[in-house]
């Protein structure tokens, strides 16, 4: 019988170790001149350096330096006084140099850590993810398989490869082994890439956007039996570009690997490829160790030695963190723990924020891109902000403060936005969208509600102020929900003797 997760965690402790690539945004690659913009057409932003051409030299990006040093800082790290490149060697047909200018030895920054809060069955409870190292190094070309139902190597017909992404700057954080996650192994990943990735935004040094590739995490993971004190043989899942991906990879490598145990096999050290479909990885090659790369030092690069005042200036120039961020916002907007949680978990505050700067109601705003919103973009399967803009949305909520828009007549409106009908006023010009309120208008449609059901009528009148829901119901129906509500009721009311 093969385990499932919970049996797997009874017998087994989890050991983490989390890579995260991360693409920085400079306008120009690592060593060249070449641009870094994404999804032009393949191989026409190379150039001899990015190419490995026989003769041509690379010269090191001042702001790659900078962005690195940023991120270092933000982690907590030390930045070290000086560091260099190095060559780690291996072939690769992605790879025109046959080399990687990477950091190897003597990184530029040490020593970081990053808490992370993950919600536990006693509540949140914080793991402290200790960084090993941030080194810069450069990003490889792109491969493409042709043919075969995989998209990968095995089984493709041929292959193409485009070096518009070779000599992008990299940089890469690299932990320290996390043991102690116990079953909330899966959120603790999660959990981490989740405020990397917001500590980057909030730095822009990158667009941390997973599904282009800018933010990649390899996985590795070891199990050992549960208080034996020894460390299991790892595996590394690679290159797992969401979230959810990163959770699911942590979940079933511990279950592959329970598995293998229980029946008496050893765990191979590797590379494993994820699985979207299925949520599972698939053997990848065997995993070199450092000394297979036979890295030496980069003979072509002067080695970094950022001076001490520039560091300084740097670390004053940090942002707000993201955590707290968060707990400014909380107290600001007023918001409960389970609905603030929503929001980042549904990678809406920002867009939030947004929206409450250009003057919205908090709530309102909230209610919009979490409810009506949301549910459109999960039936479309897109984001939220691929709809709709925040300007529009501003718009449209101040438009229901301001009386000329009921919420009914507002969804419309928002419906008539994401259909590509214009901004909300050409949608409300359009669809001949108004609120009714002109008294007289109202008192016509009250009146002809009242003759149309004229016993709920005298109930309403001997106190039964409940019955006028089905009156307003009607005179709402008669206007086309173009009526306020509340202004409908407060009439009716009234000229019932309530």
């Amino acid at each position: 019988m093969s385990l499932n997760y919970d049996q797997a965690i009874e017998k087994y402790e989890p050991t983490l170790g989390l890579e995260v690539h991360v693409e920085l945004n400079t306008k120009s690659k690592m060593f060249c001149g070449c641009a870094t913009e994404f999804g032009a057409q393949p191989n026409t932003q190379t150039c001899p350096v990015c190419l490995g051409l026989p003769g041509a030299l690379p010269v090191v990006n001042k702001k790659a330096i900078e962005s690195s040093i940023l991120i270092g800082l933000a982690l907590n790290c030390s930045i070290a006084p000086f560091s260099r490149f190095a060559r780690k060697n291996y072939f690769y047909p992605d790879m025109p140099k046959n080399f990687q200018t990477s950091q190897y030895d003597e990184p530029i920054c040490i020593n970081g850590f990053l808490d992370v809060e993950v919600e536990t069955d006693e509540g949140m409870k914080t793991f402290r993810i200790e960084i090993e190292r941030v080194h810069m190094e450069e990003d490889t070309g792109k491969s493409l398989h042709v043919g075969g139902s995989t998209g990968r190597i095995h089984g493709a017909e041929y292959s193409l490869l485009d070096y518009n992404r070779a000599g992008i700057p990299l940089v890469e954080i690299v932990t320290k082994i996390v043991p102690g996650t116990g079953k909330y192994a899966p959120l603790v990943a999660r959990g981490y890439v989740a405020a990397l990735r917001d500590i980057l935004r909030g730095l822009k040094v990158s667009d941390v956007k997973m599904e282009q590739g800018s933010l990649r995490c390899d996985v590795n993971l070891s199990l050992s039996k549960t208080g034996s004190g020894k460390l299991g043989t790892r595996s590394e899942t690679k290159n797992v570009n969401s979230l959810r991906s990163v959770e699911r990879a942590v979940t079933g490598e511990v279950i592959r690997q329970a598995n293998r145990l229980e029946s008496g096999e050893r765990i191979v050290q590797e590379t494993r490829h994820f699985l979207e479909e299925s949520g599972e990885t698939r053997p990848g090659r065997s995993k070199e160790q450092a000394e297979d790369y036979r890295y030496f030092p980069e003979p072509d690069l002067v080695p970094v030695v950022p001076d001490a005042k520039w560091i300084e200036e740097l670390r004053k120039s940090l942002p707000e963190k993201p955590s707290d961020r968060r707990a400014r916002l909380q107290t600001a907007w007023g918001v409960p723990d389970k609905e603030m949680a929503a929001m980042i978990n549904a990678e809406l505050l920002d867009t939030v924020e947004e929206t409450v700067l250009l003057g919205a109601d908090p709530t309102k705003a909230r209610s919009w891109w979490l409810g009506e919103i949301s549910r459109i973009a999960n039936d479309r399967a897109v984001l939220p902000t691929e709809l709709i803009s925040v300007k529009d949305v501003a718009q449209v909520i101040a438009l229901i403060a301001s009386g000329e828009l009921t919420d009914k007549l507002a969804r419309q409106v928002v419906e008539g936005v994401i259909a590509g009908e214009g901004n909300p006023a050409d949608v409300i010009s359009k669809r001949g969208l108004k609120v009714v309120s002109d008294d007289s208008q109202l008192m016509k449609a009250i009146e002809d509600a009242i003759a149309a059901q004229p016993e709920t009528a005298e109930r309403v009148r001997g106190g039964n102020v409940p019955a006028a829901g089905a009156l307003i119901g009607a005179v709402m129906k008669a206007t086309g929900g173009q009526a306020d509500a509340a202004k409908v009721r407060e009439l009716l009311l009234k000229h019932l003797g309530q």
